[in-house]
């Protein structure tokens, strides 16, 4: 099983705060960093400041020398399939090669109004969405020359120079929560699928109809990637635990909120308690074909409970 650390910076992280963690991801043996690509402030208050995902990862590229790094994911309404494949690559220069691009339809109705950004409704943003997956593969893959007429989108006589490091190109990955279009498109496209908040049983059924979407078009389906983004929240002892689910919760913005009734709520699908149970859970996750795990941390200045988690998981499921 591989690790990646998942981080929400739009709770309020500054870059130094988002490069220390980026370092320590590094230091400790995680595989990747991700962020998110969020302009609004939340989970909790909605004040915080936030940062622009690919103008972090640019920063942190250029800072740290083996980690992987992405953003996960970011939505084709926030920027251009065009001028989205050029940072992508630019970034992935900057990087020696490290980055992964994960790619969503966008979800957060609000953060879109705030800043004036379309949001059109569904099947729209999946229509763009899928002119941005094969936008993606044609710039980077095909000769200047190439042209596309999507569903949206359209390229006349392609000029994209430099082509990216990471040939054919950086991995794909399409993140969601199993939607048949998104499976679909997966299969056509993309490198990696990540499940998002979804338990081991979800899991199974959903890269079940993966596979078989693979094998309509004629791709084996061991080619596939599977990963999924679960929350995580451990301790070393019941103590320590107790605590850190008091933090996150006041994190959130639910101080007060049973926190038996909260954890019922959350074990079937994140990785939560003791050192023992999160290996556990890990290892339910690697049943269902589950290869990699991004730890998702909301307690992301938390850095003991990063250090317990690279510890207790990395290597030892």
């Amino acid at each position: 099983m591989r690790f990646a650390l998942m981080t929400e910076p739009q709770q309020g992280l500054s870059y130094v705060e988002q490069l220390e963690l980026a370092l320590l991801a590094e230091r400790l043996g995680f595989e990747a960093f991700f962020r998110s690509d969020h302009y609004r402030s939340f989970p909790g208050p909605t004040d915080k400041p936030t940062t622009d995902a690919w103008s972090v990862l640019a920063g942190i590229a250029r800072e740290t020398t083996s980690i992987r790094l992405g953003a996960l994911v970011s939505p084709v309404t926030f920027r251009h399939p065009g001028s989205f494949a050029k940072v992508v690559t630019t970034v992935d220069e900057m990087s020696g090669g490290r980055i992964e691009v994960g790619v969503g339809a966008g979800w957060n109705e609000v953060e879109h109004n705030q800043l004036g950004l379309p949001f059109p409704e569904i099947r729209e943003r999946a229509d763009l969405m899928e002119d941005e997956l094969a936008i993606l593969h044609g710039l980077w893959e095909e000769p200047n020359g190439w042209s596309f007429e999507g569903k949206q989108v359209r390229v006349q006589s392609a000029s994209f120079n430099p082509k990216p490091i990471q040939r054919p190109h950086p991995p794909i990955i399409v993140g969601g929560e199993g939607s048949p279009r998104s499976l679909r498109l997966a299969a056509q496209y993309a490198d990696e699928y990540n499940m998002s908040g979804a338990g081991p049983e979800l899991c199974a059924e959903k890269f079940a109809r993966l596979d078989a979407e693979c094998r309509k078009i004629g791709r084996e389906p061991s080619t596939m990637r599977k990963s999924v983004m679960a929350g995580f929240l451990v301790g070393a002892d019941q103590a320590e635990f107790d605590r850190r689910v008091q933090d996150l919760l006041a994190m959130v913005g639910e101080a007060g909120t049973d926190a038996a009734r909260w954890l019922d709520q959350h074990r079937p699908r994140w990785i939560v308690g003791l050192p023992d149970q999160a290996r556990a859970m890990a290892a339910r996750f690697a049943a269902t074909g589950v290869d990699r795990i991004m730890l998702q941390d909301m307690l992301p200045r938390d850095h003991a409970m990063i250090e317990l988690a690279a510890r207790e998981l990395i290597g030892r499921v």
